[in-house]
C-alpha cells in the first residue's frame, strides 16, 4: 500500500535560487529559510516520489495535464544561471492518477512526448516546478517526480482531482509527497510587477488563515472579484493539493509568509496524522461553494438574472425565454449588448452586438447570452452540468463615436472598435491586464484579422456593466 507522507505549499520565484537573485535575494530571506526547512521535512518523510502541481506548466482549459515524459530535465538558463536538474518521471503513478480521474469523471490527459509535440509543449520543467524541487534536491534525497499542470476548472473539479491523486497513491507501492507550487497575490504594493490592488492583502491573509486552520470553506467563499483583483497563481494548485488530504487529519504549519517585491510568498507544510471522519472536508467545501453561489444570485442585477434564466432554459430545454413583462425601464430602450460567461474564474463564452439589432435591450440580452453559451466558436457549448457554476456579466454599450487616435482612449473608461472595410474588431473597457490604448487597439486589430500597419478607423464607446 502506498502512502501520502507529506503535503506542502511552496512559492516559485527564481530569485530565491542561489545565483539568480544576487543581493536582491536577501529581501526574501524568510522564504529561503522556510524552503530549506521544507526540504528537510521532505527528506525526513522519505518519499519515493514527489508530485508537483504548477501553474506555469502547460495549462489547458478542458483537462488537467500530467507530464508523460519518462525523463525530466529543467534549468534556470533563462534567468541567467547555469543550474540544471534531471529526474525520472514516475510514469506508473502518472497513469494511475489518470485512470482514477477517468473513473471519477475528472478530465485529465497524459502529455506523452508525441502529444506534447502536437500541442507545441516544451519538454523541459517549468520554473514553477523547478524552484521547489531545487530545494528538495539540494538535500540529496533521491526521488522521482510527477509534474502536474494546474487545472482551471471549478473548486469541486480541482479538489476531486486531488482525491484522485490520493486514491492512486493508496493503490501504489510508493511513499509520495504532494507540493502545490504557487505564489499568492502579485499586487501587494504600488511597485509590484502587476500593479497594486488592496484586495491582494485580503486574499493573502485568507489563504494563510485557511492553511493554518485547514479550513477549505474559506477558499470556497472567496469572491471571484477578489480573486481576480488579487492577481495570483497559487489558489488552484493549493485546492488540488488539499483534495489529496481528504479524510486525513493534518498537522498544518505555515513556515513563513512575506511579500517582498510586491508578491506574496507562503511556505507551508501539512503533515498527515491519520484518517478521521472529521477530516472529510469535501462536503464543507461544497457547502461553501453553495453559500457563495446563493450570495451572488441574491445580489445579481436584473440584467444578469435575465441572462442566467435565458441560458439555463435554453441549455436545459432548447427553449428561448420571453422578455419579462412589463419590461423594466432600463431594458426598454435599444442598445448593443455583450454577455460574458465565466466558469471557475475562466472565460466560458462572450458574444455581443456593437449596435442594437432587436426591439429591446431585454431581447438583446436573451439572444446574446444564449449565443455566448452555445455559439462562441472558442468553446464547446455549455453543458447542463456546468450551469450551476456559470457566473454572468452584461455590458450595455453606449452609441459609438469616431475618434482620431489612441490619445482619445482610456482603457478603463472606453472600449474600442477598429474598422477596416468589412472587418471589425471590438474590445470592451476595463479588462484585466490591458492598461494602455495601444494594447486595446492591437488586440482589437488581431480579433478582426487586421494587420498592425494597416490604416483603420477608430471608434470609442462606454459601457454600463451589470453583475
Amino acid at each position: 500500500m502506498g502512502e501520502l507522507v507529506l503535503a506542502a505549499v511552496a512559492p516559485h520565484p527564481p530569485i530565491i535560487v542561489p545565483g539568480v537573485g544576487g543581493l536582491e535575494a536577501a529581501k526574501a530571506h524568510k522564504t529561503i529559510d522556510a524552503m530549506r526547512k521544507l526540504a528537510i521535512e521532505v527528506a525526513e518523510a522519505e518519499p519515493d516520489t514527489v508530485i508537483v502541481i504548477s501553474p506555469h506548466a502547460p495549462v489547458f482549459a478542458d483537462v488537467i495535464a500530467i507530464n508523460g515524459h519518462p525523463h525530466l530535465q529543467g534549468s534556470l538558463a533563462q534567468f541567467g544561471v547555469d543550474v540544471e536538474l534531471e529526474f525520472d518521471n514516475n510514469i506508473e503513478l502518472a497513469h494511475a492518477i489518470d485512470r482514477e480521474a477517468e473513473e471519477m469523471g475528472v478530465s485529465t490527459a497524459i502529455l506523452e512526448p508525441s502529444l506534447a509535440r502536437r500541442h507545441r509543449v516544451p519538454p523541459g520543467l517549468d520554473h514553477g516546478t523547478f524552484v521547489p524541487v531545487y530545494f528538495i534536491a539540494e538535500g540529496g534525497h533521491p526521488l522521482r517526480l510527477v509534474p502536474v499542470s494546474m487545472g482551471v476548472g471549478t473548486l469541486k473539479e480541482l479538489y476531486m482531482f486531488g482525491m484522485c491523486m490520493a486514491s492512486a497513491i493508496g493503490k501504489s507501492k510508493d511513499r509520495v509527497a504532494v507540493i502545490a507550487s504557487g505564489d499568492l497575490s502579485h499586487r501587494l504594493t504600488p511597485d509590484a510587477p502587476a500593479g497594486y490592488a488592496p484586495e491582494g492583502k485580503v486574499f493573502d491573509e485568507a489563504i494563510v488563515d485557511a492553511l493554518k486552520r485547514m479550513d477549505v470553506a474559506v477558499l470556497a467563499r472567496l469572491d471571484h472579484g477578489l480573486i481576480e483583483a488579487a492577481g495570483m497563481c497559487g489558489l488552484n494548485p493549493i485546492v488540488m493539493m488539499l483534495g489529496a488530504l481528504e479524510g486525513i487529519s493534518v498537522d498544518s504549519e505555515v513556515l513563513s509568509y512575506e511579500g517582498p517585491f510586491g508578491v506574496g510568498y507562503a511556505v507551508a507544510v501539512l503533515r498527515p496524522v491519520g484518517r478521521s471522519q472529521e477530516a472529510n472536508r469535501f462536503q464543507t467545501l461544497m457547502a461553501g461553494v453553495e453559500e457563495r453561489r446563493s450570495r451572488l444570485r441574491s445580489a445579481e442585477s436584473a440584467f444578469v438574472a435575465l441572462a442566467r434564466r435565458a441560458v439555463e432554459a435554453y441549455v436545459s430545454t432548447g427553449k428561448v425565454v420571453d422578455p419579462p413583462e412589463p419590461l423594466p425601464g432600463a431594458m426598454q430602450g435599444r442598445a448593443g449588448v455583450f454577455c460574458s460567461l465565466h466558469r471557475g474564474g475562466q472565460l466560458r463564452g462572450c458574444i455581443g452586438t456593437t449596435e442594437p439589432v432587436r426591439r429591446s435591450i431585454a431581447e438583446e440580452v436573451i439572444a446574446n447570452a444564449i449565443s455566448a453559451a452555445v455559439h462562441d466558436p472558442r468553446f464547446d457549448p455549455v453543458a447542463p452540468h456546468e450551469l450551476g457554476d456559470i457566473v454572468y456579466s452584461v455590458d450595455v454599450l453606449s452609441p459609438a463615436e469616431p475618434i482620431s487616435g489612441p490619445e482619445e482612449l482610456d482603457p478603463k473608461r472606453y472600449g474600442v472598435i477598429v474598422r477596416r472595410g468589412e472587418r471589425v474588431g471590438l474590445l470592451l473597457p476595463d479588462l484585466e491586464g490591458i492598461d494602455t490604448a495601444e494594447e486595446q487597439i492591437s488586440i482589437a486589430r488581431r480579433k478582426a484579422g487586421i494587420g498592425l500597419d494597416v490604416p483603420v478607423e477608430l471608434e470609442r464607446f462606454e459601457v454600463t456593466r451589470y453583475e
